[in-house]
């Protein structure tokens, strides 16, 4: 018996011939693609650092009669899941909204932290008897000021 003779021996004399031809190809092909994956491992990395540097922090404030639906809640978490979305671009490991609760002298706090694009999404109120104050001023919006005309330019 043959090699030759087996069935699929052309198309495996095929793949062996095109693997050969295309060798240095692929090997000069695979630092590129190393490269470029580490190019991209690295702007993903940039862009998540640079959102978790910069977040909004809002503290949620529940009245003492606060006792939400089921509408409300799903509602609500709508409304978190657009946090994603503002931040557009960003990987979600930086742009996830995240609940923090501290306790300070017995009282539990709630603040809900995410990317500043999201800001606007964060402070919205998702329920009727929750009140969201804004944890961190934004002290560095200066307004702007245009100069006075000069009266002798007409």
């Amino acid at each position: 018996m043959n090699v030759a003779d087996l069935p699929g021996a052309q198309l495996l004399a095929d793949i062996v011939g095109w693997t050969t031809a295309a060798a240095p190809y692929l090997a000069a092909l695979s630092p590129v693609a190393l490269a470029v994956c580490i190019c991209a491992a690295a702007r993903r990395a940039r862009l998540v650092r640079e959102a978790l540097t910069d977040r909004v922090i809002v503290e949620v404030v529940p009245t003492s009669t606060f006792d939400p639906s089921e509408g409300e809640v799903g509602r609500w978490a709508r409304q978190l899941s657009r946090v994603h979305h503002s931040a557009d671009g960003v990987p979600a490991r930086g742009s996830a909204a995240r609940l923090r609760y501290t306790a300070e002298d017995g009282k539990m706090r709630c603040f809900l932290e995410g990317p500043v694009t999201a800001a606007a999404v964060l402070a919205m109120p998702g329920f009727a008897e929750v009140e969201v104050r804004a944890h961190r001023a934004q002290k560095d919006i200066q307004p702007i000021r245009f100069p006075a005309p000069n009266e002798g330019a007409k």
